[in-house]
This record gives C-alpha cells, structure tokens and sequence, in this order.
C-alpha cells in the first residue's frame, strides 16, 4: 500500500470506515478455524461481494471471511502479483505443495493496524479450493501473490502473521498494539497489509 500522503482524504475516510468492519487484534475470531463451506450458494456469494468492497475501501489486497467474523472458510484477494489485479474468491483452500525456497518479507494485516513484521514463507504454492461458480480451481503462484494465499489461509486456521514471525518481532509488535502506536514500515521488501 502506498503511504497514507499519497491518498485524498475521501479514499482515507472510505479505509477508516471499512476498517471499523474488520476485526482487529486480540478479537477472538482471528484466532478462531474457520468451518468448510458445504454450498457455494447465493449467500456466500453475496457475502463474498460484501467482503471484496470491505477490502477494496480498506485498501487491501486479500481479505479472510473470518476477518469480519464469519466463520466459514473463504477469503478475497486481488490476482496477479499486483494488487491491481481483478478481485475474486477461493472457497474451502487447502494449500497442497509449497517450494522448499522460501524468502523472508514484510506484511502487515488489516486486522493489525500499523504493525509490519518480518515473515519467512515459502516463495511458491500450490493452491486449490472453489470459485464463486463452485468451480474446482488449482493455483500455482510464486512470489506476492503466494504469499498473499498463504497470509489469508492462514487467517482461516486462526494464525496472524505474529505467530509467523521471530520471537524479538512478535514482543515489538505486541508492544506497538497495545500501545496503539504504529510501527515504522520497512524502507524496502515490504508486502504491506496483504489483508
């Protein structure tokens, strides 16, 4: 995400107000598992549209259905390596094969307000799960966009990125929640607030 400078202050009111819909450190949804969908049905897919304009006026790139406090396993993401990319849904994922290359980045959460911290995953996955259609769907993704499956899958077996990340960074970033200060973003590397 660019710097907050770079945003009118309409595009920042539309964040803050999304981000009230969003559940944030230390709700217990967020280190809940979510429960399989057995129906990619109208209701889901409503809720999924629901969930892609949170993200986008949040200005996210991925968003986990567990986030806002519904318990069925899905999330949103934006495709590509960019964040650009068109918005869609991956129901039920299970990640079935990751490279044994990884590469350490920073994220940040949209349910962590103002924390980065350094995560090591690997660099490429494979993926599968439904589509909005009840399609079957296998994803071979590298770099961001693996990373980014891999944060929100992780939000679905209840598991921030601060349980991914060293000893030293979890008790800053701990720190910096509590207090309710942000942390300075990193200069380089940075995968800011996947989700």
């Amino acid at each position: 995400m660019a710097s907050p400078d770079a945003f009118t202050p309409e595009v920042l009111q539309r964040r803050k107000e999304a981000l009230q819909q969003v559940r944030q450190w230390g709700d217990p949804a967020l280190k809940t598992v979510a429960r399989p969908v057995d129906a990619v049905d109208a209701d889901l897919v409503g809720e999924a549209r629901r969930l892609i304009t949170i993200m986008d006026a949040a200005l996210g790139a991925g968003l986990a259905a567990t986030q806002v406090g519904i318990m069925r396993r899905y999330f949103v993401y934006r495709e590509g390596e960019e964040e650009l990319g068109a918005a869609t849904a991956l129901v039920n994922p299970v990640i079935e094969w990751s490279s044994e290359e990884t590469d350490v980045r920073h994220e940040g959460c949209l349910s962590l307000g103002g924390v980065w911290v350094p995560v090591e995953r690997p660099t490429s996955i494979r993926i599968t799960g439904l589509d909005l259609s009840g399609r079957e769907q296998r994803i071979e993704a590298h770099g961001a966009l693996a990373r980014r499956l891999q944060h929100e899958t992780d939000h679905l077996d209840g598991i921030l990125m601060l349980d991914r990340t060293t000893k030293d960074q979890r008790k800053a970033a701990l720190r910096a929640l509590r207090e309710g200060v942000s942390m300075d973003p990193p200069d380089d590397d940075v995968q800011l607030e996947i989700d």
